[in-house]
């Protein structure tokens, strides 16, 4: 086949199947010339027996051509979208740097407590059991459970300040 008689022939209408397609001429024409583009690439697959226009497997082409577009332009919205949000893993990793080494200090505290405590420590924010829960892990009450998580949280506290000073 002639590349130019083929696009003579179903240049115009490829064009205005993916105007209503897209709803925009730049990229009707675009994908127009991508449509011919790949049509021609792959000429010989198209299947001439009779079963399938030649007009048919140009708008598929088309349309498959329209779908990627479509399926790029959201991944990119999507990228953007993450780009321009408040995410402090995309956009402020100073943030996270100091996250993560006040985490570090923070084990390091938590492992200077006694094996009780800091297992107490560990139950309740790693694990999220209640202090009910904790008591009966050891065999005691909510409430002792209770006030001695509190002292952990202050002895942590004081070790903490003394580490600044």
């Amino acid at each position: 086949m002639n590349t130019e008689k083929i696009y003579e022939d179903y240049g115009k209408f490829i064009f205005r199947y993916l105007l209503t397609l897209t709803k925009n001429e730049q990229l009707s024409e675009e994908l127009t010339q991508e449509t011919f583009y790949q049509a021609l690439k792959s000429i010989d697959h198209f299947d001439n027996n009779g079963q399938a226009k030649f007009s048919t497997w140009l708008c598929q082409i088309a349309k498959n051509l329209w779908l990627q577009e479509l399926n790029h332009h959201q991944k990119r919205a999507q990228l953007n979208e993450s780009l321009l949000a408040d995410d402090p893993i995309t956009n402020n990793l100073e943030e996270t740097f100091f996250k993560n080494e006040a985490k570090i200090a923070f084990f390091k505290r938590a492992h200077h407590l006694s094996d009780k405590h800091r297992e107490i420590l560990y139950l309740r924010l790693l694990g999220n059991l209640s202090f009910r829960e904790i008591g009966a892990v050891f065999g005691e009450t909510e409430n002792w459970a209770r006030v001695t998580f509190y002292r952990v949280k202050q002895q942590l506290r004081k070790d903490e300040t003394d580490n600044e000073s």
